[in-house]
């Protein structure tokens, strides 16, 4: 991963065999980043998505093998409990043939490359656990 950074937004490339979660997790580290949006596509050769089931309150997930282009990756960065917390979305696609699947990015090892943009934001939106939906949402403490 290579990257710079331009005011408060940061512009990353990866390269093949990186993984889009691990790298932007590093990234969030060195950067000190607590809140931010994030875009980006590329291509990638494996890719995990997931589904949150609302009834069950599990994700389901699908690992992909092959030939695909990260045709958009969005989502965001804030914190729990300290640490890092992505929140990703991708849609990937193979128009050879004819396929695309979306949902939530649980990892994607790039094939060729990737360009991601940060938009970091001032301030801080940590996460906390909803027992009701079953996922960790934005938690403003401050406003309470």
């Amino acid at each position: 991963m290579e990257y710079r950074r331009f005011g408060h937004k940061l512009v990353l490339r990866l390269d093949p065999e990186e993984e889009v979660v691990q790298c932007l997790t590093k990234l969030c580290e060195q950067e000190d980043i607590s809140l931010a949006e994030v875009s980006g596509l590329g291509a990638a050769s494996e890719v995990e998505l997931g589904l949150f089931d609302t009834d069950t309150k599990a994700f389901q997930g699908k690992c992909l093998k092959g030939a695909y282009e990260i045709a958009s990756l969005t989502g965001s960065i804030t914190r729990k409990d300290g640490e890092p917390y992505l929140h990703l979305h991708g849609v990937i696609g193979n128009p050879v043939k004819g396929e695309c699947h979306g949902g939530h990015l649980v990892r994607a090892v790039i094939s060729a490359t990737a360009e991601i943009f940060v938009d970091i934001l001032p301030g801080e939106v940590g996460r906390r656990m909803s027992r009701e939906i079953g996922l960790n949402l934005f938690d403003f403490p401050e406003f309470r």
